[in-house]
């Protein structure tokens, strides 16, 4: 399992992923989940990937395999819409290959992508694709898509993170979200890959890899778990006549 959040904001994007993978309790790894495509100045793409490792290593190896053909690719796509149908193309491909095969052995054919960043000339964007290859947009509205193990982090971003967020919030929103799922599944583990991109810089210039020593990873887990302890307890206590309407 994974966890990966992309973010959509009126300030940039903001991209966090895990690199836990197992299969089993005997079979943990650390893989990157996070790609980055960029010709600065020019544009800068970002792509998460969550599902089975084989199949999303696939695709990406293919991705970049085509940015040095003749063709369509991830480097000439003329708008991310395009760029987002080519990933979809891709996964098709892959999906044409493999997936008669893997049904034979009862694995299903799982793969699921962020794709978010920018290209000279239009505003910034991000997409969730599928497994099938189709797709859908972010919007001021719905300004971001997780994929992996989501529902453990998703209740921070409802209640904090919209369209108007700063950059640095929203990153750190990300965090909290990802610690959340973090403390309640052993299938999504440390180091973690973060990249903020401001809007309109076309290149990635802020991009890290998170290590469970990170002292500012380690105190915002703490301070946020004394919070929520905190908030709790100042919270109304039970009135039983009340809550039952005697």
């Amino acid at each position: 399992m994974t966890y990966c959040v992309g973010m959509l904001m009126e300030a940039g994007l903001v991209f966090l992923s895990d690199t836990r993978t197992n299969a089993g309790v005997d079979q943990i790894n650390v893989f990157r989940k996070m790609s980055v495509f960029e010709q600065p100045g020019e544009r800068m793409l970002v792509l998460l990937s969550a599902g089975n490792l084989a199949i999303t290593q696939a695709v990406v190896s293919l991705l970049f395999e085509r940015q040095g053909k003749e063709g369509e690719s991830l480097l000439t796509a003329p708008n991310l819409f395009e760029a987002a149908r080519h990933v979809g193309d891709c996964l098709r491909e892959v999906h044409r290959r493999d997936a008669e095969s893997l049904a034979g052995f009862n694995i299903d054919f799982n793969a699921n992508f962020l794709l978010g960043g920018q290209i000279r000339g239009e505003q910034p964007r991000l997409f969730n694709i599928y497994a099938a290859g189709n797709f859908v947009e972010a919007t001021p509205d719905t300004p971001y898509f997780q994929i992996g193990e989501s529902k453990y982090g998703k209740p921070i971003l409802d209640r904090i993170f919209n369209w108007q967020s700063p950059l640095e919030e929203a990153a750190k929103c990300a965090l909290i979200s990802m610690d959340s799922t973090l403390k309640s599944n052993l299938s999504v583990g440390m180091p973690l890959d973060m990249l903020c991109y401001s809007r309109d810089s076309l290149k990635a210039e802020r991009r890290t890899r998170i290590n469970a020593d990170n002292p500012y990873f380690k105190n915002l887990r703490e301070a946020w778990g004394e919070r929520i302890k905190q908030a709790f307890g100042e919270l109304p206590g039970l009135d039983w006549e009340r809550i039952s309407g005697r």
